[in-house]
């Protein structure tokens, strides 16, 4: 007799209230094109396509074979590499941190996660610039929180205003969340706009700053500036990073926050009843990654320097398609809903979702939807490809567009 139990099993209502990420959505669909023997150009993850730096991996190897770190590390992490960040925020950002303040996690994602199971209660309002990296939204509402979305336009280079987030802070108001470089947009805010940001902010008793800034170091515009820097909001202000962009190092999945103590000895709770300490190769890995040579770091600033131009000269060639200049990360956000209403073999491509699963489908080049990072008239294209790679994705979605009627 066959068990029906598996019928009377229910799942927590937390389920039905996210989703899945989108760009692994579209990172499987690519795949599964792929395994056909489809070849697909992937513009889709935010991923270096530059090897982590040698130095690095000789760090790794070199913490294996010492044989000293296979035993479990300390949750926040071991004390030298908080040291390390805490000394890395000072000489490069200013910033006033000790290692009492750092807390290193399984990535910047895992991060934030902590930051808003540590500071949220149910029903708290978090004010999401958007467009916005796709899994803000869905971390909030996992910590019982309510995402507000303040939406900045492609005008304004994706800018969220002093003047809307004033409008938008409520009595609920527990946080702002944003990212700069921004993921999806490459959006960097200027010192100035920081500042009026910061001028709203500091108006409210209980509430907190942010501050996703994991491409720093892919900042076209010139040095970095973090919100943190100004003395009046650091005390409120989480600063966000982590070693996956930059050094490239995104499946070795370390990332940190520097915060406030009381938020920092939350988030260390929290994290030792889900992870505990972080892989102890990695941590290692890190350390080496933030005492050795930055001159990599630079090498691959330009190369994306050099594609993003090249990329938005080609995607300023296809008639219909709006852009601006991304001034940091590795992403351009394009506008593309002059095709919307237009069709091919009939079937209507009605917004974004619809045309990236187009592009994918017929031009096999993979992107990802703007609906997902809350802005449904555009796609994110990475640019973290080669030259080669982002000429033939260009020509492909120049002539999967000619085609629709």
């Amino acid at each position: 007799m066959e068990s029906n139990t598996e019928t009377k099993l229910t799942l927590s209502n937390r389920f039905d209230n996210i989703t899945e990420s989108a760009t692994l959505v579209m990172a499987v669909k690519a795949r599964e094109l792929q395994a056909k023997g489809v070849n697909v150009i992937k513009l889709n993850l935010g991923e270096p396509d530059f090897a982590t730096p040698q130095y690095i991996q000789d760090a790794a190897k070199e913490a294996i074979d010492d044989g000293k770190y296979f035993s479990y590390p300390p949750v926040p992490g071991y004390p030298e590499l908080r040291t390390a960040i805490a000394e890395k925020l000072q000489t490069e950002n200013g910033l006033d941190y000790k290692m009492e303040n750092v807390v290193v996690s399984a990535g910047a994602k895992h991060s934030i996660a902590n930051v808003m199971l540590s500071i949220l209660n149910e029903g708290d309002e978090v004010i999401v610039f958007s467009p916005y990296w796709v899994s803000y939204t869905d971390q909030i509402v996992l910590a019982g929180g309510k995402p507000v979305i303040l939406k900045g336009e492609i005008e304004n280079d994706f800018k969220v205003s002093a003047e809307q987030l004033k409008a938008a802070i409520t009595p609920k108001t527990k946080a702002i969340l944003f990212s700069s470089p921004c993921n999806p947009t490459g959006t960097v805010f200027t010192k100035e706009e920081l500042r009026e940001i910061a001028d709203e902010v500091k108006k409210h008793d209980d509430l907190y700053i942010v501050s996703d800034e994991i491409y720093e170091y892919i900042n076209f515009g010139g040095p970095h500036v973090s919100i943190a820097s100004f003395d009046d909001v650091k005390d409120r202000t989480v600063v966000v990073n982590g070693f996956s962009k930059g050094f490239a190092m995104t499946g070795w999945r370390i990332g940190y926050i520097a915060a406030p103590v009381h938020v920092a000895k939350a988030c260390i709770v929290i994290q030792g009843q889900v992870t505990s300490g972080i892989n102890t190769i990695t941590q290692r890995a890190a350390l080496a990654a933030l005492k050795g040579d930055r001159s990599v770091i630079e090498e691959m600033r330009s190369a994306y320097l050099r594609r993003r131009d090249l990329l938005k000269g080609l995607l300023d060639g296809i008639e219909g398609v709006k852009t601006n200049l991304p001034q940091g990360a590795f992403y351009i956000f394009p506008d593309f809903s002059s095709y919307f209403g237009k069709s091919f073999n009939g079937k209507v491509i009605k917004d974004s979702s619809d045309l990236a699963l187009y592009f994918l489908n017929e031009a096999h080049v993979s992107t990802v939807a703007g609906a997902a990072f809350g802005a449904p008239n555009c796609i994110r294209i990475s640019y973290a490809a080669s030259d080669e790679e982002l000429v033939a994705a260009c020509e492909k979605i120049k002539v999967a567009l000619a085609n629709l009627k």
